[in-house]
């Protein structure tokens, strides 16, 4: 007797559209917004899903923030992979890095701000989850400046007496500090003077 063979069940449909842009186009709308000042067709709209397409493929508004924060968090560390690459001369690394901030933080980029820290001001003191994944990036870029400081006191371009992991410290407040000044629309050279100034404390 041959044995029938067992019943395929139809699979669910294929989602016709792309997550990741969907995630990004989400991502501008609470980056304009804040996460409560942004309402659940604002994100329709933005991503031009249904209520259902947007629940079945992210859950909840919680949930596509944390997923667009998660973008936006991956994006920063690989810019800052590039700019810190071992294969770079720390201090010209170091230098792009800080170079990068003043772009971000100069005329309209500056006076959008910055989603991490506009999203620490408003939640983390409040959402876990959030709270996590903000001190997790400040950390993650910490490590980074540190790992670039460190390789340019082997190569005998740090100051006397500048501990690697205490500089990298102050950039981070440095950096995120300036993210916070470039709502008020500071002069691209005053920021970059300042960014200047505060490195060649740290090198030769």
């Amino acid at each position: 007797m041959s044995r029938q063979a067992p019943m395929q069940l139809p699979r669910g449909r294929p989602r016709s559209f792309d997550v990741e842009a969907a995630v990004e186009r989400a991502m501008d709308v609470f980056w304009s917004r804040g996460y409560h000042g942004t309402a659940l067709p604002d994100l329709l709209r933005a991503t031009k899903l249904s209520r259902g397409s947007l629940y079945a493929a992210f859950g909840d508004k919680h949930s596509l923030f944390l997923r667009a924060l998660d973008r936006y968090v991956a994006d920063a560390l690989t810019r800052m992979d590039i700019e810190l690459a071992p294969r770079r001369e720390p201090v010209d690394g170091l230098r792009t890095f800080l170079a990068g901030y003043v772009d971000r933080t100069s005329g309209a980029n500056g006076r959008r701000g910055c989603l991490l820290v506009a999203t620490a001001m408003e939640l983390a003191g409040q959402d876990a989850e959030v709270g996590r994944r903000v001190a997790s990036f400040f950390k993650a870029m910490e490590a980074r400046l540190a790992d670039a400081l460190s390789r340019a006191r082997a190569a005998g371009k740090l100051a006397d007496g500048v501990e690697p992991s205490s500089a990298a410290r102050i950039l981070v407040c440095f950096v995120e500090g300036l993210r916070v000044v470039g709502k008020t629309a500071p002069a691209r050279m005053t920021s970059q003077a300042t960014a200047d100034a505060l490195l060649d404390r740290f090198i030769r």
